[in-house]
């Protein structure tokens, strides 16, 4: 897994999140090309546990519990993250260039 989301965070052209999935379009701008990786929405990486005694006894807390638990989309201190493992998806269409400092398009 890439471990540094501020060298992939620029090749972000594009992001669309629905119920299900996340779209992440990634363009090198050196070449003008984009590739598109689209991996599932997964509102929390974690384990939220709600017993049927939560659900039943307290519906909204429990609801809002499992619906409404952050996500990281992005972040430099998060490994972890929706357009990191959507770069990993298509990472086989980059290179890391020592030069210039950032991935491109081979």
């Amino acid at each position: 897994m890439f471990k540094n989301s501020e060298k992939i965070v620029p090749l972000l052209d594009y992001v669309k999140i629905d119920r299900f999935y996340v779209v992440c379009h990634f363009k090198c701008k050196i070449k003008d090309k984009t590739i598109v990786s689209t991996v599932p929405f997964e509102p929390y990486d974690g384990k939220i546990e709600i017993t049927w005694q939560d659900i039943l006894l307290h519906p909204i807390e429990s609801y809002n519990r499992y619906y409404h638990t952050p996500i990281t989309i992005y972040g430099n201190d998060c490994h972890e993250t929706i357009v990191l493992k959507a770069f990993e998806k298509v990472s086989n269409y980059f290179d890391w260039n020592q030069e210039e400092q950032k991935y491109i398009y081979h």
